[in-house]
């Protein structure tokens, strides 16, 4: 229970090697580490990265991409 304000919906997005989408879900968590936790433990086979997003912003991936 979060006080009876609504949770942020994050999108969490699992990548192939060519950066293709492998598989996506949405999630109602109550913060950006809850998604992260969330985002490993349903880790798709077969996919390379991790990206999770709140709303527009990308506020987690794996590996980090170089700048």
């Amino acid at each position: 229970f979060n006080g009876g304000r609504a949770m942020p919906n994050y999108d969490i997005c699992y990548l192939k090697d060519d950066g293709t989408l492998a598989g996506k879900l949405s999630a109602q968590c109550l913060n950006d580490q809850q998604a992260k936790i969330l985002a490993h433990a349903m880790k798709l086979k077969g996919s390379r990265r991790i990206e999770v997003w709140d709303g527009k912003a990308l506020v987690y991936q794996r590996p980090e991409r170089a700048h």
